[in-house]
């Protein structure tokens, strides 16, 4: 069970580098972002690729939806 929690292999698994958690966390990603390279790197190792490329794209649709309603504001970034 605790292998399934902590680096399962289909996020890259705990002693890759490039596991998908180690790299958001070392990019600051953030929760929109995160989740599309989550699912990038993990495209097929889990189920559908198409889909898991698919759900990347939602993601990213918010994170740019976020950032047009935050153009203007003191908040925005270019």
């Amino acid at each position: 069970m605790v292998e399934e929690v902590d680096g399962p292999s289909h996020y890259g698994g705990k002693e890759n580098p490039y596991e998908a958690l180690k790299i958001i966390e070392a990019w600051n990603l953030g929760f929109n972002l995160g989740n599309a390279v989550k699912y990038i790197l993990r495209a097929g190792r889990k189920g559908n690729r198409v889909t898991d490329l698919k759900k990347s794209i939602w993601y990213l649709n918010r994170e740019i939806k976020k950032l047009e309603e935050l153009r203007g504001t003191d908040e925005a970034v270019s």
